[in-house]
């Protein structure tokens, strides 16, 4: 014989071999199945086999193979069975004890099964596997793994598979049993099917199926379905009897369907079939449900009549019914009636009548019936604490709530819905006892009950409210130290009105990056609140870190929220008192991108800081920007920033500036720049220039002219000055005539003498010069 790898199923193990080795007898029986040979010194029993402890330890790693083989890792221990780690320590020393004793406790074989379907894929493999463990199927086993598979679909493939496969015909109770999986996993169409293929396999189909399905259908909501099923009960010869019209009663009853209840009640009588104590309970608590309190008591009148005495689930149906409908008078008779026939109250009872005193705000006759029940030792579960903490919260009496929520934490009563929490949370908060708030998170805490991001936030708000602002900060450590906010199975999140201004106060007293950590927790969660962005911001700004709050800037606008003006003026600002005029400039267009008007200082602090770090053009496109939106004060730096760019030579950008200047009705002093210009011998800076003051017109001084002239024949270009004079001549200006005899004896000498003939005779010839004017732009073009 040889047996399959587990790791590597197509590799067979060769030397793994005994006859008597079975793997069913593994995991059911408490015997070895493995025999050894004994040694000649080893104690051995009657039967030849050996007994000491060391026997069993060498023998424990073959059947931990044979456990792999069969449960693809299952760990089945021989000597001790497996312990949980959550176990305490005197578990594990009884698990020790008893593997020195020997006593073996091998998992059920229908657990590894469940185990490795849940484990493992639904292939071949697998399905040999599960052969290999169990040879024959038994109903006990496959009705077992049924009902303990890890969910409805897992065992649904076993279902099939061992039918499919041969293995096992379903019966009854294997058919039902997977029914009611698939019905409270709500997949009822395969319920259905199954219930209708049991006749073609021989399978009766009883009341019990039908119950089950009809009352599945319910549940989810499909009453119609329901009803179908229901009547086909009479089709398929099933008698129906009352523990049919029991699940249907209750069915329709959900869907308010109370005239339908009184049709099928009187059908099941004149079927003969007689109503029961169960019945009229369903059928009280249907009407009740339904409001219709008159047909409620008839029908506990009829009870009576037909000689069914009400037990205690009648009285508590009955007290609840009453007090649904605030009838609280009548709800104290009955439960007054009910201690008069010696029915003793629940723990049902009591908690029904607590609930409604609340609800009409009596909560002193709530607190007496809360009494009454601990003095007939009647012990107040979950329910009864959350009721009366309601009430309690409802009437603001909020110190006896919390004497309240002290015993429900002695008891250890944790309740299911941890609503009540949120309530004494705000409760307390608004009568101003913090410090009993603070007590119900702690009472959360030794409840087991999960603490949410959002029962911190609101002692958070209420703390920062209350001026507690350590407490408040220590909270929200908290919060943030646990990522609270980013558990998924949390149902209540953190409200803005408690991260807000925690923020805002992180930000002001230098604790930014803390709350930059919060506000990112947020934003995994879908948070986009502006507010929270912009106090970010400006705590960045303000410590000194703009780059900080401009990578948070990005953030925002690449996600649509909502900016403030103001921010962005603190990142620029932040930026210029760090040093750093190119990144100020970046963040300035940014904010004129973003739809926001920087004032006219904001312009020229940016200018200033560009212009000190010689950023002259960047200065420059800084002042067209600020020309081209209308801003026209703190124009003090224009000369200069004017001056700087024709010193640097970027005259066309100089000349583009000046006329967005005059275009903004603002007049440049050309003379000053032509002045600086021809004192630093920039010729042909001031050369354009004078051009274009000439070609617009601009009035200057003729000290102006005279200046750039003189530049001119000093640098040599004495056609530049003849053109320049010529200019200034068809305008009507006049120059000084020593400088233009000057230019005129240059002329001459640089052999320019047709030049200098007409210049000569432009200024000595009066209107004959003027008439030459066109003859003077020849020779010029000439030369």
């Amino acid at each position: 014989m040889r047996v399959i790898s587990t790791t590597k199923p197509h590799i067979l193990i060769s030397g793994f071999y005994h006859p008597s080795l079975n793997l069913h007898r593994l995991f059911t029986s408490g015997t070895d199945p493995v025999p050894q040979t004994p040694k000649k010194d080893d104690p051995v029993d009657g039967n030849g086999d050996r007994t000491n402890e060391e026997t069993r330890i060498g023998e424990r790693p073959l059947r931990q193979k044979a456990a792999r083989e069969a449960g693809e890792g299952v760990d089945v221990k021989i000597g001790m069975r497996k312990e949980d780690p959550a176990e305490g320590d005197g578990e594990r020393e009884v698990g020790s004890r008893r593997a020195r004793r020997g006593v073996r406790e091998a998992e059920k074989v229908e657990d590894v099964i469940a185990r490795m379907i849940a484990s493992r894929a639904w292939t071949t493999r697998l399905q040999n596997s599960i052969r290999r463990l169990v040879p024959r199927f038994e109903k006990d086993v496959v009705y077992n793994v049924i009902d303990g598979a890890v969910n409805a679909d897992h065992a649904l493939r076993f279902f099939r598979w061992v039918e499919r496969a041969g293995l096992f015909d379903h019966d009854k109770d294997t058919s039902l049993k997977m029914i009611e999986r698939l019905g409270r996993a709500a997949k009822l169409n395969h319920a259905r099917c199954i219930m209708l293929d049991m006749p073609g396999k021989g399978v009766e189909i009883d009341e019990d199926v039908f119950v089950v399905l009809i009352d599945s259908y319910g549940k989810e909501g499909i009453v119609q379905e329901s009803v179908k099923l229901f009547q086909k009960m009479k089709e398929l010869g099933v008698v129906r009897t009352g523990k049919s019209y029991d699940a249907f009663f209750k069915v329709i009853f959900r869907r308010g369907r109370y005239m339908m209840a009184k049709r099928y009640f009187n059908k099941m009588l004149e079927e003969g079939i007689e109503p029961t104590l169960h019945t009229y309970n369903i059928m009280l608590w249907g009407f009740f449900l339904c409001q219709r309190i008159e047909t409620a008591n008839r029908f506990y009148e009829d009870m009576r009549n037909r000689g069914i005495m009400p037990n205690v689930i009648t009285y508590n149906t009955l007290i609840n019914g009453y007090h649904r409908v605030k009838k609280i008078e009548e709800a104290e008779k009955v439960f007054f009636e009910m201690k008069e026939r010696n029915i003793e109250p629940t723990v049902i009872s009591y908690t029904t009548m607590i609930k409604g005193y609340s609800s009409v705000c009596k909560v002193d006759d709530a607190v007496r019936m809360f009494e009454e029940m601990k003095s007939y030792n009647i012990k107040p579960n979950a329910t009864t604490y959350t009721t009366l903490l309601s009430g309690h919260c409802d009437a603001a009496k909020m110190t006896e709530a919390e004497k309240v929520l002290k015993e429900m934490v002695e008891s250890h009563a944790a309740p299911k819905d941890n609503s009540i929490f949120v309530r004494l949370l705000y409760g307390q908060c608004k009568v101003g006892n913090l410090d009993a708030a603070s007590h119900v998170l702690k009472a959360m805490i030794r409840l087991s009950i999960p603490t949410e991001a959002g029962h911190y936030g609101i002692l958070i708000e209420n703390f920062y409210k209350g001026k507690q602002y350590d407490r408040a900060v220590n909270l929200l450590d908290k919060v943030i130290e646990k990522e609270l906010i980013l558990r998924p199975e949390s149902t209540l999140d953190m409200e803005a009105s408690a991260y807000n201004p925690m923020i805002e106060y992180l930000c002001s007293n230098g604790h930014t990056a803390k709350a930059e950590t919060l506000l990112r927790q947020l934003m995994k969660k879908g948070v986009q609140d502006p507010k929270a962005f912009n106090n970010l911001i400006q705590g960045h700004a303000k410590e000194g870190k703009p780059e900080a709050a401009f990578e948070m800037l990005k953030i925002m606008i690449k996600r649509g929220v909502k900016t403030q003006g103001n921010s962005f003026v603190l990142i620029t600002k932040s930026f210029l008192k760090k040093g750093n005029p190119t990144d100020a400039k970046m963040a300035l267009d940014t904010m004129i991108e973003n739809g926001h008007a920087p004032d006219a200082s904001l312009y020229r602090s940016v200018m200033e800081s560009l212009f000190k770090d010689e950023r002259v053009q960047t200065a420059s496109r800084v002042l067209k920007t600020m020309l081209e939106k209308g801003v026209k004060e703190n124009m003090d730096l224009f000369p200069k920033i004017l001056e700087a760019l024709l010193m640097r030579g970027h005259v066309e950008e100089a000349l583009g500036r000046i006329e967005l200047l005059i275009q903004s009705g603002i007049a440049p002093d050309i003379d000053s720049l032509l002045t600086a210009l021809s004192e630093k011998g920039k010729a042909v800076a001031a050369v354009k220039l004078l051009d274009f003051a000439l070609e617009r017109d601009l009035t200057l001084d003729f000290s102006s002219y005279d200046k750039v002239l003189s530049t001119l024949l000093e640098a040599g270009k004495t056609l530049s000055a003849y053109s320049i004079l010529c200019k200034i001549t068809e305008k009507g200006g006049a120059a000084d005539k020593r400088s233009c005899e000057d230019l005129i004896r240059t002329l001459t000498q640089e052999g320019n003498t047709k030049q200098a003939d007409i210049l000569s005779r432009m200024i000595m010839g009066g209107e004959k010069g003027r008439s030459s004017t066109k003859r003077a732009k020849q020779a010029l073009l000439a030369a």
